[in-house]
């Protein structure tokens, strides 16, 4: 199985819904929400992608550096890599029925889990999102992480609870969805909630929490305040708010705030190992990738998600190597080329595997 016969496969399953550009940027696709594209004029989807691909890398050959490490520990699961696969799903809203649900979330756990990487699952207004992606994750041993809707209290804990069954190793909620006209169509509100709101909830489970969704040191800094895990810096994909900055754009000054407090992830615009090695020289510690994951889960089923899962992996040891960096705690700011000057910076303080 190759990636271009994938994408073959992939684009005549979608139909159109997903056109599996060249060059996944959001531009083909804007607007089309429910879909794949980014809300209103698409400008966030595009800005998470124009503002990575902005980023430039120091390329260094002068080293002894010939086989970099990216083992990544997740909540005391040692992964093959800092690459995991970001909560997408919803086949009949969003992707078009190019396959059945549970079919695809099993492609995406079990490729995922392959690959040595996990997957997060979803939530939605259909509770079969959220049932059938926590079943999934039970066959495969918890090798996953359950998202949760910013629901009110009691439906929230209800599915906590299930996903502490499943034996999982920590569950998250994308905050990012609060205010989803889908979900209050449903009669299904979610959030926002004030800072007590959950402090209480995360208090009602010992799993790590995280929160995907934070854009702002503030939000961040609120994040430690009640008791958070980790956070995923996210715009959710781009779905949500026209007209945000791009997530590479805000997570250096969010990783200067609390970097060392929780851990943190980020997600959207990365579609290569080199996109990876960027995002961890901005500050996390690992990454989430959605779209190119869900097209090849449609285009070749798990083989497909664990091909790509291992092309990316691929790709970030070989720009390591260019970038003399012998394992992750090496990644720091100093690969990154500033026009006009010569940059020098102290290590990124990381989380203890």
């Amino acid at each position: 199985m190759e990636i271009k016969e994938i994408y073959r496969v992939a684009r005549e399953k979608f139909k159109g819904v997903c056109r599996v550009c060249p060059r996944c940027n959001g531009r083909a696709c804007a607007g089309e929400m429910p879909g794949m594209g980014g809300i209103g004029t698409g400008s966030s989807f595009m800005a998470n992608f124009d503002s990575l691909s902005r980023i430039k890398l120091n390329l260094r050959t002068i080293h002894d550096v010939s086989d970099p490490q990216i083992e990544y520990d997740f909540f005391g699961r040692r992964l093959e890599m800092p690459i995991l696969v970001a909560p997408l799903a919803g086949m009949t809203i969003n992707m078009g029925n190019a396959m059945e649900e549970k079919e695809y979330l099993t492609a995406m756990v079990a490729g995922g889990k392959e690959a040595g990487s996990l997957t997060f699952t979803c939530d939605g207004p259909n509770p079969m999102f959220f049932d059938a992606g926590v079943e999934v994750l039970r066959r495969h041993q918890g090798w996953g992480v359950p998202t949760i809707k910013p629901r009110e209290e009691e439906a929230f804990l209800t599915r906590v609870q299930k996903a502490e069954e499943s034996g999982v190793v920590a569950i998250a909620s994308d905050i990012d969805a609060a205010g989803i006209i889908l979900m209050r169509r449903a009669g299904q509100p979610a959030g926002p909630w004030p800072v007590k709101d959950w402090e209480r909830k995360i208090t009602k489970t010992n799993l790590p929490v995280i929160l995907k969704g934070i854009m702002t040191v503030q939000d961040a800094k609120l994040a430690v305040q009640v008791g958070a895990a980790g956070i995923v810096v996210s715009n959710h994909g781009g779905r949500v708010l026209d007209h945000t900055p791009g997530t590479a754009e805000v997570l250096p000054a969010i990783a200067s705030a609390v970097k060392g407090k929780i851990k943190i992830l980020v997600d959207g615009g990365v579609r290569s190992g080199v996109d990876v090695l960027k995002m961890l020289a901005l500050g996390a510690e690992a990454v989430l990738v959605g779209r190119p994951l869900a097209v090849a889960a449609v285009g070749g089923g798990k083989e497909g998600v664990t091909l790509l899962l291992n092309q990316y992996a691929d790709q970030l040891r070989t720009a390591m190597l260019y970038a003399g960096c012998r394992s992750l705690v090496d990644v720091t700011t100093s690969i990154l080329y500033t026009p006009g000057k010569e940059v020098r910076s102290k290590p990124v303080k990381r989380r203890a595997n």
